[in-house]
């Protein structure tokens, strides 16, 4: 696949800190999720990671990295981050923290310096496939890059998605 692809705040940022990545454009499917992505690019969901901007109780955002083919145990993360909640952000909420659109959105160059923490078996992974700052766009990426660039927390929060 060779199409064209603008640069995004995500891919500047990647660019600039020498970063390398590959480049997977997609047919973008409102509500689809990782399920389309994956199978668009002929690779296990597992592989692809969610970016998931959420919130404690204190409506502090934060960044969540999980497993296309998981859910985050919103209680466990809150209890391993000593937040008494965790919940998703709205769609506009999540929009303003990030500057992205929702299925498009970046961990990299986002609006507001949040921190950020990732499902701890992603880092382990030799590739993995996340957003690049649009819907229909993934990056291909080393974890190793994801610790240098954004140190995320490891955390251990995922729960199998339900068929």
């Amino acid at each position: 696949m060779n199409k064209h692809v603008s640069e995004t705040p995500a891919t500047r940022y990647l660019r600039q800190h020498a970063a390398e990545f590959s480049e997977h454009p997609y047919d973008y499917e409102e509500h689809g999720g990782t399920g389309v992505s994956a199978r668009a690019l002929g690779v296990d969901e597992h592989l692809v990671v969610k970016t998931l901007v959420m919130q404690d109780e204190a409506a502090r955002a934060l960044i969540v990295l999980m497993h296309g083919d998981c859910k985050v145990s919103t209680k466990n993360l809150a209890r391993q981050i000593g937040c008494k909640t965790i919940a998703p952000c709205a769609p506009e909420v999540a929009e303003r923290h990030s500057g992205y659109q929702v299925g498009g959105t970046s961990p990299f160059a986002t609006r507001k310096m949040l921190p950020v923490y990732a499902e701890r078996s992603i880092l382990d992974l030799e590739k993995i496939y996340i957003n690049g700052g649009r819907r229909g766009y993934l990056i291909g990426i080393a974890p190793a890059l994801l610790m240098r660039l954004l140190k995320p927390t490891p955390v251990d929060c995922a729960l199998a998605e339900s068929p």
